[in-house]
């Protein structure tokens, strides 16, 4: 038996024991949720079509995991006005099995993870109610340091890389990237930083690698 479920604004055919990626759905690996808007259950012609979600049916899936998609990038120019702008882009999704297609109001043999991870939330709560907002506080200077320490001295233009427009110049300059030799330098470690944290990509900084080295030698 299979069904036609809809989730993150898509739609999916699922059979028990599938594993499916859907777009991100709230939980933690091993926690069970439902899926109840499902627009056709069974098969052939014992097939239940909804009108438009099927009445009693739901979906019971296991989340496996969290995951990010390949970093997609965007590259905007504007011809004759020196103007280039990149933005990469990660999507999250969920990895989910299949674990029963249920009908006529049944219920899962096991259930939704929800329930369970709000119980002892509010048990936890009263005792510390100001230990979140100390470690907030102790946070925010971190999350907005910088990923490189700027050497002292002079800026280069890093203009002068093809490929680095004002904008990606300035973003490089307020994570402490100012100079060529920096850039000559940075380790595979460094470009994957880059990669993970910055709009740009790993092949990116690898050609601007190479330039800067001929800057430099």
């Amino acid at each position: 038996m299979f069904a036609v479920v809809k989730t993150g604004g898509k739609q999916y055919r699922v059979v028990a024991e599938d594993t499916l990626k859907i777009e991100r759905i709230a939980g933690e690996v091993g926690d069970f949720i439902e899926l109840s808007e499902v627009l056709m259950v069974g098969e052939g012609a014992d097939a239940t079509i909804g009108a438009p979600l099927v009445d009693g049916a739901m979906v019971s899936a296991e989340i496996m995991g969290q995951v990010r998609a390949r970093k997609v990038i965007a590259f905007k120019k504007r011809r004759r006005q020196n103007s280039r702008r990149t933005i990469g882009h990660r999507q999250h999704h969920t990895m989910l099995r299949i674990a029963e297609i249920l009908t006529d109001g049944k219920k899962a043999s096991k259930k939704a993870a929800a329930p369970k991870s709000a119980a002892p939330a509010k048990e936890k709560a009263a005792p510390k109610k100001e230990a979140p907002k100390k470690e907030a506080k102790a946070a925010a200077p971190a999350s907005g340091e910088p990923l490189f320490t700027a050497p002292t001295g002079d800026k280069d233009k890093l203009t002068d890389i093809k490929g680095i427009g004002p904008v990606a110049e300035t973003q490089l300059n307020e994570q402490g990237i100012t100079t060529f030799a920096q850039i000559a330098s940075l380790s595979a470690a460094d470009i994957a930083r880059v990669d993970e944290y910055m709009p740009f990509s790993a092949a990116q900084i690898e050609d601007w690698q190479a330039q800067a080295k001929e800057k430099t030698s």
